[in-house]
């Protein structure tokens, strides 16, 4: 064989830094080093990888074409050093999670999957749906468990969860009580509600589909606890996931609003690229998922 394995790893490392000093430090080896490593890589096939673009490496189309097949050798030749060390099953996984999924759902299930499997090691990145695919695209993450649809050839796009999306309001405001709310309720109410790029906003502009255009909407933010905050203070209704909210409607301190003519069920999903080699690793964490996601996670949730 004319490559090794360190190779490899520095060819990724450049490519993921897109600096040949910064690519070294995160293998803990010296520039001058990866600099030869590259190189070397290079010249034996007689190939570039990357264009020199100002003061960093780019990879170029060819780059561009060998980095799944070098993440997916990489991948294998780790689950290869794990049975070698007879650790069978046990490895190391990068998941990433929206927001509603990373902090209601996934942290049970990483606690399961090393509680089920001794000595492995999930990381896990909560970001919203539009950066969790990008990671996802850019070999960052080995799968990502998202909340909007995506649509991109490079993704293996599957079904999991079935979510529902729920309105409320505080207390005291005029809309609480009210059986349901109709189509002007929903346009003249002023709106507290997840940032574009979002899988919960992209749920909720799929159910209002129509009177987007014509809604009030006060503040965009990022993350849900502001938003349930934002509401109890006041200053507008909002829609966000339901198991997000059971806590707060046990409590009373936020109240369910119904509008059923709009349908405000979605999916989630897990995504993962199409040329990602999938580990005895990434296998068991897609199962114990789709397994618990079949139980509707009864055992999860705020309010246990």
């Amino acid at each position: 064989m004319h490559y090794t394995i360190r190779q490899l790893e520095v060819f990724l490392a450049i490519a993921w830094h897109e600096n040949v000093s910064q690519a070294a430090d995160a293998l803990s080896m010296s520039q001058s080093a990866a600099s030869a490593s590259l190189k070397e890589l290079e010249q034996r096939f007689d190939i570039q990888l990357f264009d020199r673009i100002g003061k960093r490496l780019q990879l170029n189309d060819f780059g561009k074409s060998l980095r799944p097949r070098a993440e997916a050798l990489l991948a294998q030749a780790a689950e290869f050093e794990n049975l070698l060390a007879e650790r069978g099953e046990i490895g190391h996984i990068q998941v990433g999670a929206t927001l509603t999924i990373g902090n209601y759902l996934a942290v049970p299930i990483m606690a399961e999957y090393m509680n089920r499997y001794p000595g492995s090691r999930v990381d896990l990145t909560v970001e919203n749906t539009r950066a969790i695919t990008q990671r996802v695209l850019n070999f960052e993450l080995d799968v990502g468990l998202v909340e909007g649809e995506q649509q991109d050839d490079n993704l293996d796009v599957i079904p999991w969860y079935q979510d529902e999306l729920a309105l409320f309001c505080a207390p005291d405001h005029p809309l609480a009580g009210r059986p349901t709310l109709d189509d002007d309720d929903l346009r003249t109410a002023d709106w507290i509600i997840r940032e574009a790029g979002s899988g919960t906003r992209q749920g909720f502009e799929h159910a209002m589909y129509g009177l987007m255009p014509r809604i009030n909407v006060r503040l965009e933010l990022q993350h849900t606890e502001a938003i349930k905050r934002a509401v109890e203070a006041g200053l507008g209704i909002g829609c966000l996931s339901r198991i997000t909210l059971q806590e707060a409607f046990r409590r009373g301190s936020l109240l369910p609003l119904y509008a059923p003519h709009r349908d405000w069920v979605r999916q989630f999903y897990f995504i993962i690229h199409k040329q990602k080699y999938r580990t005895a690793g990434i296998r068991n964490w897609l199962a114990l998922c789709q397994e618990d996601g079949a139980g509707n996670f009864s055992h999860y949730g705020p309010d246990q």
